[in-house]
């Protein structure tokens, strides 16, 4: 059952993070670390509900001035909670699979009609499912998949409303492993041969040409590549209505980047910034808009709290092991990503130590930061990795047989379990001897 805590004070509200200290304990919003620890057990996610309502009203104010459906991005954290919190909120979702299509129809099902369905894989029970449920757009991600999507449509007998996603070799400075927007990647259609597939396209009445598509990677930080992008995507619009399509939808996907460093940052002055910017580049251009965030949502409102299981020294370095592994946040041994690590405890001295933080998982890249500086901790101290809201719990597995943690929902004064912490039962049930 939902476990009702105190409301914090307004001054305990920090920004843009929900994570301070009140008598020297870090609370999210007004819920206790160290008591949610005790209550649930640790490696344990922590989510504030508030903050991500901040963050998505953030977009919906900024782009009031046009239609527009913020469709959240479902990979980035895919809690059915989560996904219903954004729903009652009207928001529209951006899906990869067909599971994804799942747990949006089991968060909330009228959302399926505000579903834009992405991806260079899809297969073909994914794409009579997105039929089905009567989704809003299929992002098209190759020729093979047009073709592919106009003979299940006739085999379910709809029309498949869709948007090419075309790659407008834009250059987008981020990790190279989610940067999506060059010729060299594997994602979308050269924007040069758009316009020729959109007249093929209309040659058969299972396929609505009905948008375009864009996406050029993630954690961006610059506002200039999405605006660009769009520029170009805005011209090509203009060229296929000149060919007799009617496009009704531009989508200018995600990809928004966050501040995962110590550094103030200010989310609704970058998302200003963004909407300016995209606003510019579509010019007169009524279609329309949709956008597929994710990371800048979910990222800076949850995080993962872990206990100190062993300090140890091998030589000249010193090693905080702690219960988290790579296994419940990879990011950090992926991407080589930055979180920022604080005790639970409020240090009360100016002494620190240097180390590696690691997990207990058989890899040397099981780590979470290496010569990281900190305030002195010791065995059972609980840290927190903050920041940890996208692609934390939703790139989770099993490796070396660990169950995944356990994740808490906080939305005013209300704590609420939103998902169990894994068995030994779970993971072996569908195993057959």
């Amino acid at each position: 059952m939902p476990k009702k805590i105190a409301a914090p004070p307004p001054e305990t509200q920090p920004s843009p993070r929900p994570f301070a200290y009140r008598n020297r304990l870090l609370h999210c919003d007004g819920a206790d670390l160290t008591s949610l620890a005790a209550e649930h057990g640790t490696p344990l996610y922590v989510y504030s509900a508030q903050q991500i309502s901040h963050r998505f009203q953030l977009f919906a104010e900024a782009f009031a001035s046009r239609p527009h459906t913020i469709c959240y991005a479902v990979k980035a954290n895919s809690s059915l909670a989560i996904l219903r919190l954004l729903a009652k909120q009207r928001a529209g979702f951006d899906i990869v699979s067909g599971g994804e299509l799942e747990r949006v129809r089991k968060a909330h099902k009228p959302a399926l009609k505000k579903v834009v369905f992405s991806g260079v894989g899809k297969q073909i029970w994914e794409i009579d499912a997105a039929l089905n449920a009567d989704i809003l757009l299929f992002n098209v991600e190759s020729e093979a998949e047009l073709h592919l999507l106009a003979a299940r449509a006739e085999a379910c007998n709809k029309v498949a409303p869709f948007a090419l996603r075309v790659n407008p070799d834009v250059f987008a400075e981020t990790h190279p492993y989610i940067s999506t927007g060059l010729s060299e990647h594997k994602f979308g259609i050269d924007i040069k041969a758009a316009r020729a597939i959109y007249r093929s396209a209309k040659k058969t009445k299972w396929l609505d040409p009905a948008g375009v598509s864009v996406h050029i990677g993630s954690q961006i930080r610059k506002v200039d590549p999405f605006a660009a992008a769009l520029t170009r995507v805005t011209s090509l619009i203009a060229d296929l209505r000149k060919d007799g399509h009617n496009i009704r939808y531009v989508d200018a996907g995600g990809g928004l980047g966050v501040d995962y460093g110590a550094t103030a940052f200010d989310p609704a002055k970058q998302v200003a910034k963004y909407a300016a910017a995209l606003t510019k580049s579509l010019g007169e251009e009524s279609a329309h808009l949709l956008l597929e965030p994710g990371r800048f949502i979910i990222a800076q409102a949850g995080a993962l709290l872990t206990r100190v299981l062993y300090v140890k020294k091998n030589g000249t370095k010193t090693f905080i092991i702690t219960d988290a592994g790579m296994n419940d946040l990879i990011r950090p041994a992926l991407y080589h990503a930055h979180h920022e690590i604080i005790p639970i405890k409020q240090p009360t001295g100016k002494s620190t130590l240097t180390a590696d933080i690691v997990g207990p998982v058989c890899e040397s890249g099981d780590f979470f930061a290496r010569d990281r500086t900190l305030p002195p901790v010791k065995p059972n101290d609980l840290v927190l990795l903050l920041d940890a809201g996208a692609y934390g719990m939703s790139q989770t597995s099993n490796y070396n047989s660990r169950p995944r943690p356990a994740e808490i929902l906080i939305d005013g004064d209300i704590t609420k379990l939103i998902r169990r912490r894994e068995t030994m039962r779970d993971l072996l049930a569908p195993e057959l001897l």
